[in-house]
């Protein structure tokens, strides 16, 4: 992409408190569900937005789509799914002749074009990207990677937007920080969460608690281990999936906290397809929406290259691993053994040698699911269940044998620290997004694993330092207040 040095731009009027967005537009086109910035390294970025018809969301007085499923054999129409009848196709109305561009939390794209200004905090001018059309066969978004960024830096990045006859719309404004080079030796700060369910909001005037909580303590990224939004009961097209991304990203809480901070995000089984899907799972439930489809609508949503399993480096003393879980994985049904897997051998092999080469002082595996647990016998999803036992051996056993090497997962609707009775891999379950989305477990179920244990909703804070010279990894459960519920302070052996 060609770039361009850009005089320092006029200020413009603020809505936000940081950078903000301008208030002065009234033709479109608009940002309404924000900017996303991801994929950030020592000297790269994703910038990730979408065009939007109006400035603000559809508002909760609209109506929504209706779902029933019908019989095949009887012909009738029921509201929920039911087992007796697993393969019975759905059926979406929208009443009161609303339409999918006008129901609660609609977004409607817009055409028009996007450019990135962006340039370290300080310097006096701005570096522009090219123009690029909003593409209306990838819900009008549009992604702008950013190169040759200085390491260990804050960035200021403005989002400018026109119509396609040229006219200026709306402008965001925003920021991130650039990871520092694999040989400084930098404290890093960094949040992760799992489990956002959109009917689970719990912050005043609709959004999450989480985010400016998260806010609070400045971190370096955030890390989004997957089910960021849950399909399963109204995604029944494509253009109704892309709608779950619209009503969850054009919340002000998560507006607000994803232009100012760089995130890396996993997608799981909630934010691809269906509940505990696979590649070649046959079913009518999610009706016209396929799981090619969702692969593809993930990577549109978010900012993001094509692979979503990848290893990022944030200074001398941490290097990540975040999996996928979805893409390469057996039948859940399969007997276990070891051709059963969930993330293929190819990138098995990849997170084996990578693991190997780094010379990072802590490593971090984050995965979408678990591979201590303990998980409910009930389960069969994951690692930590019977049904992955193989692969849950071998990949515990490689790790337990990478000096400082630490687990976070996700998708449990509980927090937890679990050290693994065999191998001693510790994991740290981040917990959900709210307290409304807690559950699937009791505070009294504990296990010999446990270290600690919370059936609540809130997120994780990881924090990197070197008190008196020696590396130190903390880990922080907080509450969905920003109130610490548990830490864990780790020193490099």
């Amino acid at each position: 992409m060609i770039l361009k040095s850009v005089k320092t731009l006029i200020l413009i009027s603020l809505t936000f408190a940081v950078y903000g967005c301008s208030n002065s537009i009234s033709d479109g086109p608009y940002q309404a569900t924000g900017i996303r910035i991801g994929e950030v390294t020592d000297n790269t970025a994703i910038v990730w937005t979408r065009l939007t018809r109006n400035p603000q969301r559809v508002g909760s007085d609209a109506p929504m789509p209706n779902v029933q499923y019908r019989d095949s054999k009887a012909g009738e129409l029921f509201k929920k799914k039911d087992k007796s009848r697993p393969n019975s196709p759905p059926v979406v109305e929208y009443p009161d002749g609303s339409t999918i561009n006008t129901i609660e939390g609609a977004v409607p794209g817009a055409p028009g074009e996007i450019r990135v200004l962006y340039k370290t905090e300080g310097a006096p001018d701005f570096k522009a990207t090219d123009w690029q059309r909003a593409d209306p066969q990838r819900d009008y978004t549009a992604q702008f990677k950013l190169t040759n960024l200085e390491p260990n830096a804050k960035c200021r990045v403005r989002v400018e937007t026109r119509s396609s006859g040229g006219k200026k719309g709306q402008v965001i404004d925003g920021g991130f920080r650039t990871a520092p080079r694999a040989d400084q030796a930098e404290g890093v700060l960094f949040t992760v969460s799992t489990g956002q369910a959109y009917p689970d909001q719990d912050a005043p005037g609709g959004g999450y608690k989480i985010y400016p909580e998260m806010l609070k303590l400045d971190p370096r990224f955030f890390v989004h281990t997957g089910d960021i939004l849950y399909y399963d009961k109204l995604a029944k097209t494509i253009e109704l999936a892309r709608w779950h991304w619209q009503r969850m990203y054009s919340l002000g809480t998560n507006v607000e906290f994803h232009r100012q901070v760089g995130s890396y995000f996993i997608k799981d089984d909630h934010d691809t397809w269906r509940n505990d899907c696979w590649p070649s799972m046959q079913n009518n439930f999610m009706g016209d929406f396929t799981f090619e489809q969702g692969q593809a609508v993930f990577l549109e949503q978010v900012p993001m290259g094509k692979r979503t399993w990848r290893t990022f480096r944030w200074g001398r003393d941490l290097q990540l691993w975040l999996v996928e879980g979805r893409d390469f994985r057996s039948p859940n049904t399969m007997p276990d053994g070891p051709d059963k897997t969930i993330w293929g051998d190819k990138q098995k092999a990849w997170f084996k040698r990578t693991v190997q080469q780094s010379d990072a002082t802590f490593r971090i595996l984050i995965s979408p699911t678990p591979l201590v647990g303990p998980d409910r016998t009930s389960k069969n999803d994951n690692h930590a269940n019977a049904g992955f036992t193989h692969e849950g051996n071998e990949l515990r056993e490689f790790i337990s044998k990478q000096q400082n090497m630490y687990v976070i997962c996700g998708d449990r609707h509980w927090q937890y620290v679990s050290v693994d009775a065999k191998t001693g891999v510790r994991e740290y379950s981040c917990g959900p997004a709210s307290n409304e989305h807690a559950g699937g477990w009791s505070n009294d179920k504990r296990f010999p694993e446990h270290q600690y244990l919370n059936v609540t909703g809130g997120f994780l804070a990881v924090a990197i330092d070197r008190p008196q010279g020696k590396p130190t990894l903390t880990f922080r459960h907080y509450s969905v207040d920003g109130v610490i519920l548990n830490e864990d302070r780790l020193t490099a052996k």
